[in-house]
């Protein structure tokens, strides 16, 4: 048995340093733990004071003896070291001293101690357990090498003085990369590992760079290598004379990955800026601009080059200019916030309404405005549409016919001031009930109206209007208009027009022209049937066009026993177009809108047939053929359609992005399939990419993390919430011969 060379050789050098003890036995314990004939080693110091042995290093120490520790002596086993030089540990156990009992609760009985004063004047011993099984011959011959080493370290010259007093991490290589001495720092990081584990703390092309410094006889600095999650930058000096290389190295995990982050962030930041749809821009105190985004151009049609330098209030509408600065000046200097709505000048001369959120950035110690950042949006189709809004509801309250809103459970929610005058219902009194108005007959007659309003549109009829308070019934004309909020409820408006003063008329010209009363009553036919015929036009026109489209398979039901069928399936399909054609213009105006999802049955196989148009071309581009295995027997799933679209999008995109990566210039196929499971739906998306990892398929739906070079890392994670949002799951899927399987699942209607 011998100990290793290189451990060895680093504790002679430690002692002929003079580097404090504890380094020193940790080492000499390190090069002789390292045999498989060893189990453990201990050293341990004479402690002249109190008479005991006392641990010396980082190790491993041993429990406390039996006994109370204030009569603790090893005097007994002091003396009888003094005479013999070492002790088997049966010997020792048998000795009336502290360390004995320290043995039998360690249960150690197999090995030597060997008295070995590592630091002179200061008496100490070794211990060396053995492992069961292994003869003890070897540890006399061990005993007198240590003890000749020791008495020759300090006739020896000092190698390498800088070495030992190294706070940092440090070792000599020699001129082909093999360790020759560790110092103590670096003996303390590899802590109880092997020896040979040294080269891997290293960089991996550290014996390159030890020839290069010889050669070069210039040091080789900020190298790093990895290991355990480590990051180490080493730097390699140069000694020409004996052909060696001192390398040092320091812990710089927190820095590099501090420097990483930082830098993805600055990317991401960038990325943010240059592609956000609102202008950030940065201004003085005094509003010049210092910078702005590219979106400048899209909304003010500047660049941002051409902005430095102006005063951003010289764009500012003439009537918003005096107000809006000295307030925003006022709760940037008090609050370090502010958010103003104005008018701004494009640079084709048109005014557009601009949002603005302000933050001032402040001197750190004077806490004065330095700089203000803010963000501006383009939000003139909203003020538009609020002022058309604010218009519509001026025509309304101006308007001398009654207006009345109803909501889907036959309340009234609104009356304008012409419908509450004939009602002869005053501000303070409720919303009266919708069958308080009308007779039972006219109140069914307006229920099966408002199913005729919801397929056209608005459905209109005479009706009488009778007062909450009991009085007389006023004759209207009434038209009935379906409408459907953002969020998808029905209301609908009703206008009544007051008919009293025709009904008036008409009455007297039948008193005062009875002589005429043949010739009346063929006038008042002939209006009655004009009116009766403009009431029904549209429905018999539209029973017209239905009964003679389906005529043809009538006359054929004797030939044709499944002619009936085709008849009501194609007035169901007639349905289906027209409802559908309705659902289009809603889902573009819902598109257009900024607000709350809009929850809906969805055919997954449309929506993602409509995903796979929008990414055509790009995969056309990259010579990726995107196959469809989309059944049309497909359950509804609930779900916002443009968010739905958006996350097949996404998914699909991915899948081209890996498909080009894997098979640059090459053809390479996607499959899109759907099916049912359980009780949903699932949408897969299976691509020929290179595949991800155990531990990368849960970290991509990380918030950014990514991928890709100029990615930002936010795709998966916002597809995943979206999903999750409609109550579904998104997860991936490794696949056997490379490639990736994203599957989005639904639930069902």
């Amino acid at each position: 048995m011998s100990p290793n060379p290189v451990r060895l050789h680093t504790w002679l050098r430690l002692q002929r340093e003079g580097v404090p003890l504890a380094a020193r036995a940790d080492a000499l314990c390190r090069a002789l733990r390292g045999r498989p004939e060893v189990q453990q080693v201990y050293y341990l110091s004479w402690l002249e004071k109190v008479g005991i042995y006392g641990h010396e290093g980082s190790g491993q120490h041993l429990p406390p003896g039996l006994g109370d520790p204030m009569q603790a002596s090893d005097q007994p086993l002091f003396d009888a070291l003094a005479q013999a030089g070492r002790l088997s540990l049966d010997e020792v156990r048998g000795l009336d001293c502290w360390l004995s009992g320290r043995l039998r609760r360690a249960a150690i009985s197999h090995g030597q101690v060997f008295d070995l004063a590592l630091q002179p004047g200061q008496p100490g011993l070794l211990l060396v357990e053995a492992r069961e099984g292994v003869s003890l011959d070897w540890q006399g011959w061990l005993h007198e090498l240590l003890s000749t080493l020791l008495a020759t370290a300090s006739n020896l010259l000092r190698a390498s003085p800088l070495l030992g007093h190294d706070p940092q991490p440090s070792l000599l290589l020699a001129s082909n990369g093999d360790p020759l001495e560790l110092n103590a720092a670096l003996l303390a990081l590899l802590a109880d590992q092997p020896p040979g584990s040294v080269v891997r703390f290293l960089p991996v092309n550290h014996v390159s760079l030890v020839r290069a410094c010889l050669e070069q006889c210039r040091a080789i600095e900020g190298v790093e290598a990895q290991f355990d999650g480590r990051i180490l930058i080493w730097t390699f000096v140069p000694d020409p004379q004996e052909q060696r290389v001192l390398a040092r190295c320091r812990e710089a995990t927190e820095q590099v990955l501090a420097e990483r982050e930082a830098a993805r962030a600055r990317r991401l930041y960038r990325l943010i800026t240059e592609n956000t749809t609102d202008v950030i821009s940065r201004h003085t105190p005094d509003g010049r601009f210092l910078d702005a985004s590219p979106a400048s151009w899209a909304l003010l049609g500047y660049w941002p080059e051409e902005l430095r330098g102006q005063f951003a209030q010289g764009l500012f509408h003439a009537h918003d200019l005096a107000r809006s600065i000295q307030r925003a000046r006022d709760a940037l200097e008090t609050d370090g916030y502010h958010m103003m709505t104005y008018r701004i000048r494009h640079r084709d001369g048109h005014y557009l309404w601009f949002e603005t959120a302000s933050r001032a950035i402040r001197e750190t110690y004077t806490g004065a405005v330095v700089e203000v950042v803010s963000v501006s949006r383009d939000i003139t189709a909203r003020v538009q549409a609020e002022e058309n809004k604010r218009r519509l509801a001026e025509v309304v309250e101006a308007n001398t016919d009654p207006v009345l809103f109803i909501n889907a459970d036959d309340r009234v929610t609104y009356l304008n001031p012409a419908a509450r005058h004939t009602l002869q219902l005053d501000e303070q009194q409720p919303m009266p009930l919708l069958s308080e108005l009308f007779a039972p007959d006219d109140l069914l007659r307006l229920q099966a109206g408002r199913e005729k309003a919801e397929q056209t549109g608005v459905w209109s009829a005479d009706s009488r209007l009778q007062p909450s308070s009991g009085g007389a019934s006023v004759p209207v004309s009434l038209v009935l208009l379906a409408h459907r909020v953002a969020g998808g409820e029905r209301y609908y408006s009703l206008v009544a027009r007051d008919m009293t003063e025709r009904e008036l008329r008409e009455a007297q010209q039948r008193r005062h022209q009875d002589e005429l009363a043949h010739t009346a009553r063929l006038v008042t036919l002939g209006e009655l049937a004009s009116g009766i015929a403009h009431e029904i036009n549209q429905p018999l026109a539209a029973v017209v066009n239905y009964a003679s489209a389906s005529q043809r398979y009538l006359h054929a039901l004797d030939s044709n026993p499944q002619a009936a069928d085709r008849v009501a399936q194609g007035l169901e399909r007639i349905t289906e177009h027209a409802n559908h054609a309705s659902e289009v213009i809603k889902r573009l105006r819902g598109f257009l809108r900024k607000g709350q999802r809009r929850m809906q049955a969805l055919d997954v196989a449309e929506v993602a047939r409509e995903a796979v148009r929008l990414c055509a071309w790009e995969a056309s581009a990259c010579q990726v053929v995107i196959e469809e295995q989309l059944p049309d027997n497909l359950p509804p799933v609930y779900a916002d359609r443009v968010l739905l679209e958006q996350v097949l999008l996404n998914l699909l995109r991915n899948a081209i992005d890996a498909n080009r990566d894997a098979h640059p210039g090459r053809a390479s196929r996607i499959v899109l399939l759907a099916g049912q499971l359980g009780g949903g739906v699932e949408v897969g998306v299976r691509d020929q990419g290179p595949g991800l990892g155990e531990d990368e398929l849960e970290r991509i739906f990380t918030p950014f993390y990514t991928s890709k070079p100029d990615g930002l890392g936010l795709g998966l994670s916002m597809s995943r919430s979206i999903v999750e949002g409609f109550g579904g799951a998104l997860v991936g899927e490794r696949l056997e011969g490379g490639g990736l399987l994203m599957r989005c699942r639904l639930p069902q209607q």
